[in-house]
């Protein structure tokens, strides 16, 4: 069996789908994409193609070892990212010709079901509050997020606080203390402001505290973790476990959230997991992308001792549960109930893809850019 062809269909609302064929007609879907980037992620990906075609699909680790060492520059979100929806393909591929999940070829599933959490939104602690409770009487969910805050400056107003207090105890009162509720802070939030949330937030127990400062301010982590005892999560954009090793030493989170489509795909996540579980920190894979970034996340939730929750992107963002679904056969695939989705038993992902629908919506395509904030005196936010 060699890789015989790769092909990519950009579809909406802003997601990139990779195909790798095999010369025996057996094919492998993956989700290669940095939202708002997806042409840049499309072109690394067909750079790659020329290493790629001809070999061995089954040679997922040497294959992952080469496309990430056999060039000058590695990691980043373009590179790794079009790396990570490789290797999901190809682990598809496996699984297919194997005819087993790929869960079970990393040691078989250790839980029986896996939680999931919901996204809530609404502004005013009223408006969160009944999402929250919509989210737990009718839908099910064990768990929520909701974002902290809205844009702010290094040092913001005590009313702004104060604000964001009063939402998560808005939520707080309405689900009760059996229901995770964690908090993001999406990054947006600079140091000082992310202490003095996170010690104002203290008194409602949120599950966890997401990205409080950037990655690329991580060292303040340390600031945030002494002056509460929130537990405190990030990683959505870190890549590889090389990206993760310093994060684990400073021993200042209690929960990571790498990406599967951004990270390093199924096989470098494992990696990262694993040195997770030796520094007796959380997993949370981060998933606000399609139906195969969710599937390959699934995959590795099934068979990671250490795992926490999952994001699932099913409707949650955009509000696009019913395009979601649209590019599966199977729309029951990501079917849940009390709050957890069952671990998936069908082969490769686990999902089959409806390749007609991906076409005619590529024949759409999309251009979708993160929109741009801006704080009261017209300097840039960040987003």
């Amino acid at each position: 069996m060699r890789i015989a062809q790769l092909e990519l269909f950009a579809v909406p609302p802003r997601w990139l789908f990779l195909k790798i064929v095999t010369d025996d007609g057996l094919c492998g879907w993956g989700e290669p994409i940095v939202e708002g980037r997806a042409d840049t992620v499309r072109a690394c990906v067909q750079e790659m193609a020329d290493l790629l075609l001809g070999l061995d699909p089954h040679r997922i680790e040497d294959i992952w070892q080469m496309l990430y060492r056999g060039g000058f520059y590695r990691g980043g979100p373009v590179l790794t990212s079009a790396l990570s929806g490789v290797d999901q393909a190809l682990w598809d591929i496996k699984g297919r010709a194997l005819g087993v999940p790929v869960w079970q070829l990393l040691g078989g599933a250790c839980r029986d079901r896996i939680r999931v959490y919901r996204g809530i939104g609404g502004d005013r602690p009223a408006d969160v509050a009944a999402a929250a409770l919509q989210a737990v009487r009718e839908q099910g969910f064990t768990a929520l997020k909701m974002n902290a805050t809205n844009e702010l400056g290094y040092v913001d107003s005590p009313a702004r606080v104060r604000e964001a207090a009063a939402r998560l105890a808005a939520v707080r009162d309405a689900v009760g203390d059996e229901v995770g509720v964690a908090v993001d802070f999406h990054g947006r939030v600079h140091r000082a402001m992310a202490v003095l949330l996170a010690r104002a937030f203290e008194p409602f127990l949120p599950m966890f505290i997401e990205e409080p400062v950037l990655a690329e301010n991580n060292e303040a982590l340390a600031a945030v973790a002494a002056h509460s005892a929130v537990p405190l999560a990030t990683g959505e954009r870190m890549f590889t476990r090389w990206g993760f090793k310093q994060l684990l030493q400073d021993g200042h989170v209690a929960v990571i959230q790498p990406d599967l489509s951004h990270a390093g795909g199924i096989s470098e996540c494992r990696k990262i997991a694993a040195m997770a579980e030796a520094y007796d920190v959380a997993v949370a894979p981060h998933c606000p992308l399609g139906p195969l970034a969710l599937a390959a996340s699934l995959q590795l939730d099934a068979c990671t001792p250490n795992f926490l929750i999952q994001e699932q992107s099913l409707g949650l963002h955009y509000n696009r549960g019913t395009e979601f679904l649209a590019y599966l056969r199977d729309p029951s695939a990501f079917g849940y109930r009390d709050g957890h989705v069952a671990v998936p038993q069908g082969p490769g992902l686990g999902v089959d893809v409806d390749e007609d629908a991906v076409r005619r919506a590529a024949a759409v395509g999309h251009r979708w850019r993160n929109p741009v904030w801006r704080l009261g005196d017209g300097s840039v936010a960040e987003w």
